[in-house]
C-alpha cells in the first residue's frame, strides 16, 4: 500500500499539514504522545486537513490514553490495556460514527457482526477495570508527575521546557498573589493565573487558603465559591480541580498539606481560538471568584485578637509553607531556572517563620 511519512522536527512534533501530502480519499495516522520523546502531537490540526481531504484520521493513543484528554476529530482511536497496567494481549479500536470499516477477518460475526469470534471474558474485564481506574485516578497522577517534574527540574538543570526544543523561544504572563498576614486567625493565602507559549500555548492557575488556625466556615465558603466559579465549565471540572489541588499541595517529607485547599489547575491546551476564549474565560472567573471571596474571610477575622501560642503556631506552620514552595512548587523553580527577577519569585516565602 503506498504511503507517505510526514516530517516531524527535533522535537518530533509533526510539522504544519501539508495539503500536499495528505492523501485523497485515504487515512492519516499520527501518535497522540510519542511513546520515546513525550511529543504530544497536534491530532486536531490533522484531523481537519485529513477531512479536509475526504480522509480519515486514526490516532494512536496508546501512549496517551488515561493521562490526557483525547483531542475531538479523530475518526479512529486506537488503545492498548497494558499501558493503563491492565492485562497484556488486549486493546481496543474506537469508531466514529457513521465510519464504516470492511473487515480484514471473517468468523462468527457474534453481537450483531460487532466481532468475528470468542473473545477472553478476562481480558475484557481487566481492560475495564483498569480503564475506570485510570479515569478515577488521572488527576491525582498528574499532580504526581508535576511534582516529579520540579524535582527533575531541579536536579537536572539541563533539561528544556517542553515545547521549546526546536524553537527555545517562550512567553510567560501571569498575575501571582501570596499574603501572609500579621493576624494568625486571618489564613494566608495563594492565587495564581498564568499563560504560557512555546510552540505549544496554555493556561494554568488556581487558588488554595493557608490558615495556621483553620476555621471550617472560612474553608467552607472558600471552596463554595470555587465551585460556583468551576460550574458553568463541566460538572466535574470542580471536583477534578479541588482534587489536584489536594494531590498538588501536599508536603511529602511531612506527610501534610500545605493547606485547606483550593483549585489548580495547568495545561489547559489552547488548540485554536476557540480553546483559548474558554480558557481564559475559566481563569478569568477563577480571578472574579478569589477576588469575591477572601476580603470577605479577611473582615471576618481581621480583628479578632491572638495569644502568643497562636503567634508561635503561625510561625511554625510558615516554615512548612517555606518548605513546599522551595522544594516542591513548579512556579517557584521555573522561575529560577529561566533567569527571572529573584525577588519576583520568592516573594511567596513569609517575612518570618521558624522551625522546632
Amino acid at each position: 500500500m503506498p504511503h507517505r511519512c510526514l516530517p516531524v522536527d527535533a522535537a518530533g512534533l509533526a510539522l504544519p499539514p501539508d495539503a500536499a501530502l495528505i492523501p485523497q480519499g485515504g487515512i492519516v495516522a499520527t501518535m497522540l504522545v510519542n511513546n520515546e520523546v513525550g511529543t504530544i502531537q497536534p491530532v486536531a490540526d490533522f484531523a481537519a486537513a485529513a477531512h479536509a481531504k475526504d480522509s480519515l484520521l486514526l490516532c494512536d493513543a496508546v501512549q496517551g490514553f488515561g493521562r490526557i484528554a483525547i483531542p475531538e476529530g479523530p475518526d479512529l482511536i486506537a488503545v492498548s490495556a497494558h499501558k493503563i497496567h491492565g492485562p497484556k494481549g488486549i486493546g481496543a479500536l474506537w469508531i466514529r460514527d457513521g465510519v464504516d470499516l470492511p473487515p480484514l477477518m471473517l468468523g462468527g460475526a457474534q453481537e450483531q457482526g460487532l466481532r468475528s469470534g470468542t473473545v477472553s471474558p478476562a481480558l475484557c474485564a481487566g481492560f475495564g477495570a483498569a480503564a475506570a481506574l485510570a479515569a478515577d485516578r488521572r488527576d491525582a497522577d498528574a499532580a504526581h508527575v508535576e511534582r516529579l517534574w520540579s524535582l527533575a527540574m531541579n536536579m537536572l538543570p539541563e533539561w528544556t521546557i517542553n515545547g521549546a526544543e526546536s524553537d527555545p523561544r517562550f512567553f510567560a504572563t501571569g498575575i501571582s498573589l501570596v499574603a501572609h498576614m500579621a493576624n494568625p486567625h486571618v489564613p494566608a493565602v495563594h492565587m495564581n493565573t498564568r499563560f504560557l507559549a512555546t510552540t505549544k500555548r496554555w493556561f494554568g492557575g488556581g487558588a488554595d487558603l493557608n490558615p495556621p488556625i483553620p476555621y471550617a466556615e472560612d474553608t467552607d465558603a472558600f471552596h463554595a465559591r470555587l465551585r460556583a466559579a468551576c460550574a458553568p465549565f463541566g460538572p466535574d471540572a470542580y471536583a477534578r480541580y479541588s482534587k489536584w489541588a489536594e494531590d498538588y499541595f501536599y508536603i511529602p517529607h511531612r506527610g501534610v498539606h500545605r493547606g485547606v485547599g483550593g483549585i489548580f489547575y495547568d495545561h489547559l491546551e489552547c488548540a485554536d481560538d476557540a480553546g483559548f476564549d474558554r480558557n481564559f474565560e475559566f481563569t478569568r472567573a477563577v480571578g472574579e471568584a478569589f477576588l469575591d471571596i477572601f476580603p470577605q474571610i479577611v473582615r471576618r477575622r481581621m480583628n479578632q485578637p491572638f495569644t502568643e501560642a497562636e503567634r508561635e503556631e503561625q510561625l511554625v506552620w510558615r516554615g512548612r509553607y517555606a518548605e513546599f514552595n522551595l522544594v516542591y512548587d513548579r512556579g517557584t523553580l521555573f522561575g529560577l531556572k529561566t533567569g527571572g527577577n529573584i525577588d519576583a519569585i520568592l516573594m511567596s516565602l513569609p517575612p518570618l517563620a521558624k522551625w522546632s
